[in-house]
């Protein structure tokens, strides 16, 4: 067995590897394997690894992040990620995810990590392993991970047609215009991940109509992302939007200004968002990455994947 480095022109047979093992709950397509594992720039390439067999084919790979780039932005740069760690099943049981995972862990440490999640990564797959899986989670514990919790991806069906009307505010899809306001607003009120990810939005040519903003006196109060099949990114929330033929909505991150929570915004805005991608032809609308299964039952949402979180603390002598 060979390791080399990620190498983008084998992307394609990464992709054919992801769905003969994984596929049939979660579809890979070869545009979001290079949008998250390859376009990324936070993918640590040098603790990223390709397990190559005897015929010259991919047998195995492991990608690794770690914040790194120049957007000042609270994300800790002292936590380091595996966003995909996966073996043929053909060449299991011979050690070969123990030493991509070794090799990667090596590298996470050396880039300055004192910690690694599971997932979670920007631009990542899956919140922790899915629960399914549960020798994947066995063979981690063995290995110094231990669990932390339970994420959940929810699906809901009900038909919202009708923004709803809320006193004194009004609901929109974002004007162009009003770019740095919500970027303004979510480092007041979302500083970290959720601020990034707004400002990579525009990065990459995001337009505003992927986001619901909730107004007051021409302020912004609240705001909630919506995808699908219109975005010129596949968003999280529509990953494994393959399983759904006739189309798959998201829904999420979303929130409130502080000073404006416990007026009853919250669950407005998640309506008004499944208002917009029911005008849009979408029924099926995923909510991602949550653990507020109390708060979506109102919308009819009910679990749908379940992950498992699971983390490990790095020696300062590794």
């Amino acid at each position: 067995m060979k390791y080399s480095p990620l190498l983008r022109d084998r992307a394609e047979e990464m992709t054919a590897l992801w769905n003969a093992e994984l596929g049939c709950d979660f579809p890979m397509r070869n545009e979001l394997l290079i949008q998250n594992s390859f376009e990324d720039d936070n993918v640590l390439e040098r603790g990223s690894f390709l397990a190559i067999d005897e015929a010259g084919a991919v047998a195995g790979f492991i990608i690794t992040k770690i914040y790194s780039e120049s957007i000042p932005v609270p994300l800790n740069r002292s936590i380091g990620w595996i966003q995909v760690l996966l073996v043929a099943t053909r060449n299991r049981e011979k050690g070969l995810g123990s030493e991509l995972l070794r090799r990667a862990e090596k590298e996470l440490a050396k880039a300055g990590a004192k910690k690694i999640l599971l997932g979670k990564d920007v631009w990542h797959y899956f919140p922790g392993i899915p629960a399914q899986y549960r020798e994947v989670k066995q063979w981690f514990m063995k290995r110094g991970y231990h669990s932390d919790g339970m994420e959940f991806d929810l699906l809901t069906e009900l038909s919202v047609l009708q923004v709803p009307e809320v006193d004194g505010a009004t609901f929109q899809i974002l004007d162009p215009s009003d770019k740095d306001q919500l970027i303004e607003f979510l480092h007041r009120n979302f500083p970290g991940r959720w601020e990034y990810e707004g400002i990579k939005y525009f990065e990459r040519g995001g337009n505003g109509q992927e986001f619901v903003v909730l107004k007051k006196q021409q302020q912004m109060i609240g705001f909630c992302r919506i995808n699908g099949p219109f975005s010129a990114q596949i968003a999280q929330n529509v990953y494994w939007s393959p399983l759904f033929p006739d189309g798959l909505g998201g829904m999420g991150p979303l929130g409130i200004a502080r000073g404006e929570r416990g007026k009853g915004y919250g669950f407005a805005i998640v309506c008004a968002g499944l208002a917009y991608l029911g005008q849009r032809g979408l029924k099926h609308i995923v909510i991602d990455w949550t653990q507020l299964l109390d708060f979506y039952k109102k919308a009819g949402a009910h679990p749908w994947k379940a992950y498992a979180t699971f983390s490990k603390e790095l020696n300062d002598d590794r």
